[in-house]
């Protein structure tokens, strides 16, 4: 039994794997009927498990119980699976935390600006609160251009 397939469509690795199966097909005839049975049981049940791992995507995304679940290729419960799971949550809880933190220090960066204004202006505090700080502003403006 021989297996044909172009040259030219196969890696070296594959052309390797053909010309050894045509070596251990020339062989097989003078075998026990047993034993070519079992050879046979065994390619069989190898080309159903080469099958099975091509078809098995990388990146698997599940659907449990309404809740999606990401895993990478098998899930065997190990430490560093688990790590892979859990580690884009906490980057995204880190991101979150930062984001935080810098958008309160620009409030209170803002905040200091604005007091130091007010203080260091050459109106007094009180004036802000007055009625008639609104004209003093149009004034001010008209005096500027």
């Amino acid at each position: 039994m021989k297996i044909r397939t172009p040259a030219s469509v196969l890696s070296a690795q594959d052309q390797f794997g053909l010309r050894l199966a045509n070596r251990l097909g020339d062989s097989t005839a003078t075998l026990p009927h047993d034993i070519s049975e079992r050879l046979r049981a065994a390619r069989v049940q190898a080309v159903a498990q080469f099958a099975a791992s091509q078809q098995r995507p990388a990146v698997l995304v599940q659907a449990n119980q309404g809740a999606a679940i990401l895993a990478f290729g098998k899930d065997d419960g190990s430490l560093w699976s688990r790590v892979a799971g859990i580690l884009p949550i906490l980057a995204l809880l880190v991101g979150l935390v930062v984001m935080n933190v810098v958008t309160n220090e620009n409030r209170a960066n803002e905040l200091a600006d604005l007091d130091s204004a007010i203080l260091t202006d050459d109106l007094p505090p009180s004036a802000y609160t007055d009625p008639g700080f609104a004209q003093f502003l149009r004034s001010r403006l008209d005096n500027q251009e």
